[in-house]
């Protein structure tokens, strides 16, 4: 009885063993170098929107640049570089993807914590939100032509 119990024992710890080996993750591929680009220039937004980089925002948004906001209204050039230009996001990404749109053209999607400042918020906690951006090639140049912020949890203010 004792050795039947330690062979159970023993045998059931190599079965969750070989389970838990066969559900380990392959390790992710490095981004190509074009996804790699739009990766930093994602990030270099979002880095100009902490520290409210107004020339950076006249710098990269296309003349005829739009994003929607998370309410789903429809906004302008002039009113993204009017609200960015305060500083203070802090917005936290992460699952960063790049969707090839064409030679020139890309969409990078990702998700967001995005911390309000508690001036304005009064200390709720995190929003969780999806970004999604278009960018364009304009000569050597990669220019953000339209955003688009989604609330992934309506609950979270």
């Amino acid at each position: 009885m004792r050795y039947g119990f330690m062979t159970l024992s023993l045998l059931l710890c190599c079965t969750v063993a070989l389970g838990r080996s066969g559900q380990s993750n392959a390790p992710a591929k490095a981004p190509s170098a074009f996804e790699q680009t739009l990766m930093d220039a994602e990030k270099s937004f979002l880095a100009a929107a902490k520290k409210g980089d107004a020339a950076f925002f006249k710098r990269t948004l296309t003349d005829d640049f739009s994003f929607v906001g998370f309410d789903g209204q429809l906004y302008s050039r002039q009113e993204m570089i009017d609200q960015y230009s305060e500083g203070g996001s802090d917005i936290m990404p992460y699952e960063m993807q790049v969707v090839p749109a064409g030679p020139e053209s890309a969409i990078v999607t990702y998700n967001v914590v995005l911390r309000v400042p508690v001036a304005q918020d009064q200390g709720p906690p995190p929003r969780y939100q999806h970004f999604s951006t278009v960018w364009v090639k304009q000569g050597d140049t990669w220019k953000m032509k339209f955003l688009q912020m989604t609330a992934s949890h309506w609950g979270d203010w």
